[in-house]
């Protein structure tokens, strides 16, 4: 394969006539403005005569106006990254010797004024070889070119002729340059470097759910976010209807993550925390681990199901129904024989209680049509409203509100023990009870295990609204019970779970894939493991390494794929200066800077940075050109990347955690953030772990 070629403006630059370059420059040229018009004609649309209502303009009015966002020209992003040169028309007949066709692959459709394609969407079909095709399988790919980028513009291209068996397969140094190439700001889309095994995840199905296992590097957010993306491509419709969510552990890594999918032109997909999704209440409060890790135990799902229906009683007296001058009588075990069904049905306490009302009226319809009347719907609605038919479903299946609802089990001992029997010991009990009585739910301290506890609660009474597909990143720190929380929202739908045993940092950490996709409700969910690291540097990654046998012994460790074995330097220093000077040194390299440090650290290290002049930001605030060093708690560096790294004290990330095994994980994750390049300081001696 030959090596990227130089700009023609170099003096051995050919002609333009005969320069490949030059002709792709037209080509995206062509395609910009191509882009330019289909974005033009939308924004030209009238719509003042072809809506029947108000309401009707006002969909169509914002669905025209997402639709400009979506065909936004980003002027430093590439509109296409590929090509592919087929040996045959895709579809066509092989043995008809049909000719082949060209096809600019890139990160959306742009089409010509005649409505043929200048650039195809990287989730079409046809564009599948541009990822998949090799040597040993070119799927009727005669030539696959890749081109560089400075700024927006074609600098280089690469070709490989996938179908000429004298041409020997070598690494793409255009994909490593791109793989490798330095960041400021947000997470960036990967639709140009997507490898093969990434791209069979991204493209899996709808209707099932997949699980990715996959160690730092590896890419796994990135899939999970394209797979968003393809689903949309390939589902639109049906996924329009039901609805998309991302699911991230905190607000800085959804910032970090934001741009990715309206880079692609998907401009719908929600984001949100778990805490997001259960703020039911206030969270003011916090739990001791051992309260949290039982509060988050899939047991107390049963313990809540009891309270709610513990609430049901059986009848005692009859209902009597006075219409006009008549009265008809529903005696108590006709009654009790209505209730037992709606409990033996299963469905949740809210519908059921809904349903007891009109289940009552309808035995009273039957005794009127037996006595010769005829009475119809409105009848029935009638009765179901009738005075003495609502005090008795208040009385016999009375409202419930889930918040107050856990608040007695959390504050009241005897009702804990009546629901919680045979299933949390008089030691669990203690251990989630509260120390003093809580006068109401506004009051409460809650904490944020509590809110989960109110959600599974609020779904036991009414269900839970399920969208068509969410992705879980970052799952692997999930309690059973915020797995089930993220399962309520995709019952009916399917979802993408990205996670890593190894950077599990919560007391209930997950302990195995299978384990969490059955409390997610998912249990025939596929497995799939990323072990290729194409981020984090050969020599970072194999450090970080020494801690797998300690964390999570049957993971495979990841296998950096880099070129560039990266920068890595461990340093004994007596003071913050030195570590000041180490960020400095870092911030002379183009790209973003991480300086990564124990939380109790952070306030120190903040003052250090100021004292020396040195700017920086927290973390979930955008880099810039003039800001390009952030200050991160060890806490919040998950899923986060930086260029270049400083890690302050290893020991003191791990003596800042309740246990050394969580402390070693929190460790595994601060080392693993750098892309190019890693400083790792410390005046006191290493752990162990990592001195082995």
């Amino acid at each position: 394969m030959p090596s990227p070629v130089p700009s023609p403006d170099a003096p051995d630059a050919p002609g333009a006539a005969d320069d490949p370059l030059a002709r792709e420059r037209s080509h995206l040229a062509g395609s910009r403005a191509a882009l330019r018009a289909m974005r033009e004609d939308v924004e030209s649309l009238d719509i003042k005569d072809v809506t029947a209502n108000w309401v009707n303009a006002e969909v169509l009015a914002r669905q025209i106006d997402e639709r400009i966002k979506a065909l936004a020209d980003l002027s430093d992003t590439p509109l296409f990254f590929g090509r592919l040169d087929y040996l045959h028309s895709p579809g066509a007949d092989q043995a008809e010797g049909a000719d082949g066709e060209r096809f600019y692959i890139g990160r959306r459709h742009v089409h010509d004024h005649d409505g043929d394609p200048m650039v195809i969407d990287w989730r079409a079909p046809v564009s599948q070889p541009f990822y998949r095709a090799s040597k040993k399988d070119p799927m009727d790919v005669g030539l696959r070119r890749r081109f560089g980028y400075t700024r927006g513009d074609i600098t280089a291209y690469e070709d490989e002729h996938l179908s000429d068996p004298a041409e020997a397969a070598t690494t793409s140094k255009l994909l490593q340059q791109e793989i490798e190439r330095p960041r400021v700001g947000p997470m960036r889309d990967i639709v140009a470097t997507i490898q093969p095994e990434q791209d069979e995840i991204v493209r899996s199905g709808l209707g099932g759910t997949v699980c990715v296992q996959g160690g730092p590097g590896t890419g796994k957010t990135a899939v999970g976010l394209h797979r968003v993306a393809y689903l949309l491509y390939a589902h639109r419709e049906r996924l329009a209807r039901t609805g998309t969510l991302v699911i991230g552990p905190n607000k800085s890594f959804l910032h970090y993550i934001e741009q990715v999918l309206p880079a692609l032109g998907e401009l719908t997909v929600k984001q949100a925390t778990v805490d997001d999704l259960v703020a039911h209440v206030e969270v003011r409060g916090t739990d001791e681990a051992p309260a949290a890790v039982l509060k988050g135990d899939a047991r107390m799902a049963e313990v809540l199901k009891r309270a709610v229906y513990a609430h049901v009683t059986m009848p005692t007296e009859p209902v009597m129904v006075v219409r006009g001058s008549r009265r008809w009588r529903v005696p108590a075990y006709e009654i009790e024989e209505i209730v037992r069904e709606l409990l033996d049905r299963g469905i949740r306490y809210g519908a059921a209680r809904e349903a007891l009302p009109q289940r009552i009226a309808h035995v009273v319809l039957v005794q009127m049509e037996r006595s010769g009347e005829a009475p119809d719907d409105r009848v029935q609605d009638a009765v179901a409203r009738n005075a003495a038919v609502k005090a008795a479903v208040k009385s016999i299946w009375p409202p419930v509100d889930p918040a107050k609802l856990v608040l007695r089990l959390l504050t009241d001992a005897d009702f804990l023990a009546a629901h919680a029997e045979g299933i949390l010991d008089a030691d669990e009990q203690k251990t989630i009870l509260w120390a003093k009585p809580v006068r109401s739910v506004k009051s409460a301290k809650w904490a944020a295990a509590d809110a989960v506890l109110i959600d599974e609660a609020t779904d036991v009474v009414e269900r839970t609204h399920s969208l068509g597909h969410v992705v879980l990143d970052e799952a692997q720190d999930l309690s059973p019970m915020q797995y089930r929380a993220v399962g309520r929202r995709c019952s009916t739908g399917s979802a993408t779970v990205l996670g890593d045993l190894a950077q599990g940092t919560t007391p209930w950490a997950t302990r195995s894939w299978d384990e969490a996709l059955s409390h997610l409700g998912k249990s025939d969910g596929v497995i799939e493991e990323l072990t290729a690291g194409f981020r984090v540097p050969t020599d970072v990654i194999t450090y970080a390494s020494r801690l797998l046998p300690h964390i999570a012994p049957g993971l495979t460790p990841v296998a950096s794929v880099r070129e560039n074995p990266g920068f890595f330097d461990l340093r004994e220093i007596s003071g913050a200066a030195e570590v000041v000077t180490a960020c400095e040194e870092l911030l002379a390299n183009e790209g973003s800077t991480g300086l990564i440090a124990a939380d109790a650290r952070v306030p120190e290290l903040a003052e250090a940075l100021t004292a020396a002049g040195v700017g920086y930001l927290a973390p979930g605030e955008e880099t810039t050109t003039e800001t390009r060093l952030t200050l991160v708690p060890a806490s919040l560096a998950k899923g986060l990347e930086y260029d270049y790294v400083v890690l302050d004290e290893p020991e003191s990330v791990v003596t800042g955690e309740p246990d050394e095994r969580t402390g070693l994980r929190r460790l595994y994750v601060a080392l693993t953030r750098a892309v190019s390049g890693l400083i790792v300081t410390h005046a006191a001696p290493l752990p162990g772990a990592l001195a082995e």
